[in-house]
């Protein structure tokens, strides 16, 4: 697998200004991962060994050894990405795709159990992810993340806000092996084994780079106008970047609204907004990958000195890659405590 060829950067950068909303053909795509069938209905729990090796974990920091070794065989979140407004956008987002395989998360659970494919559009129906999310936790036990770029970004925001209930107090479980939407608004939770609606159901971190600016001219993005920047108690963590002086992404600075952690972070002014995911080389150069392990949120080293044009990209690949491991292990925990939890009960009641 190939990350995205570097020498079409700046076509792809000029193509996309030059294009804005029109529409264009579909790009050729990676090919399709093997289709897999619906999870259970009951989550996969780890066995006790495991379990008790996931509940060992640091959040905070977790090695690539940790990943290698333990992670990769626990419960994993799946991971919603969302590309920009336009197709030529589209394979940028992609090569983040790439860049998270390669730092070693599960590519079953970045794709489209569907279609198979890497990111999704911002012109989807919000309310067909919000469906998805209830779907996959349900079935999974661990709540999926989100990532967002440009008017994916926003469409992240929104998705969260389909999920409070804010555009309609019910929505209903999206089934995308099937492509379409379940006759119910419910779901069982399978921690609490209760049947719950799907308004509510959060996710455990979700970002936006590069959102707002611009964005508010799509029509598709109007009903966000008063909406982006407050974020629901539908995501467990947030953080939204800004880059630089970004005529198309705007300056969104996020709050929440509730109990949601939200972060600002500022990426430095020789960021491009349309290039900021382009991130799929950097796991494979040694120096790089070890910086971006190594990160954690307000981590003062400069990046100046890495190799190629690592500077222009690493400081929002390694704090999204940051937050994506630790609600990996969080919500592996979460799960093994909940299991534990619920045998304790049935032992007692016995």
């Amino acid at each position: 697998m190939k990350g995205f060829p570097r020498y079409l950067c700046g076509f792809i950068a000029v193509l996309a200004l030059a294009l804005g909303g029109c529409a264009t053909g579909p790009l050729t795509q990676s090919p399709a991962a093997e289709h897999h069938a619906a999870a259970p209905s009951k989550p996969l729990v780890p066995n006790r060994a495991l379990a008790d090796r996931i509940l060992a974990l640091d959040p905070d920091h977790i090695s690539d050894a940790d990943i290698r070794n333990v992670l990769v065989k626990a419960p994993t979140p799946r991971i919603i990405l969302l590309y920009g407004g336009i197709y030529p956008v589209k394979p940028i987002m992609q090569s983040f795709g790439y860049f998270l395989v390669r730092m070693g998360y599960p590519e079953a659970r970045i794709r489209d159990p569907g279609d198979h494919d890497w990111s999704y559009s911002p012109y989807d129906d919000a309310e067909k992810l919000a469906g998805l999310i209830a779907w996959d936790y349900e079935r999974t036990g661990v709540r999926p993340m989100m990532i967002g770029h440009s008017q994916g970004g926003m469409q992240a925001v929104k998705v969260l806000h389909e999920l409070a209930g804010h555009f309609d107090d019910k929505v209903r479980v999206y089934d995308p092996i099937r492509g379409t939407f379940e006759d119910r608004t419910t779901i069982v939770d399978p921690l609490t084994h209760q049947e719950r609606p799907v308004v509510g159901v959060s996710v455990s971190y979700a970002s936006a780079v590069g959102a707002g600016g611009a964005t508010f001219l799509m029509p598709n993005q109007w009903s966000m106008v008063g909406k982006l920047q407050s974020i629901p108690n539908t995501a467990v963590d947030f953080t939204g970047f800004t880059v630089g002086i970004d005529l198309l992404g705007g300056d969104s600075h996020y709050h929440h609204n509730g109990t949601a952690k939200v972060r600002n972070v500022a990426l430095p002014l020789t960021y491009n907004h349309v290039l900021v995911p382009l991130v799929g080389p950097l796991a494979e150069e040694p120096v790089v990958r070890d910086w971006i392990n190594a990160y954690t949120p307000g981590d003062t080293r400069g990046a100046s000195s890495l190799p190629g044009d690592a500077p222009q990209h690493v400081l929002w690949a390694a704090d999204v890659w940051y937050s994506i491991k630790k609600h990996w292990c969080l919500e592996a925990q979460r799960l093994v405590r909940a299991e534990s939890a619920g045998v304790r009960e049935e032992s007692a009641s016995q």
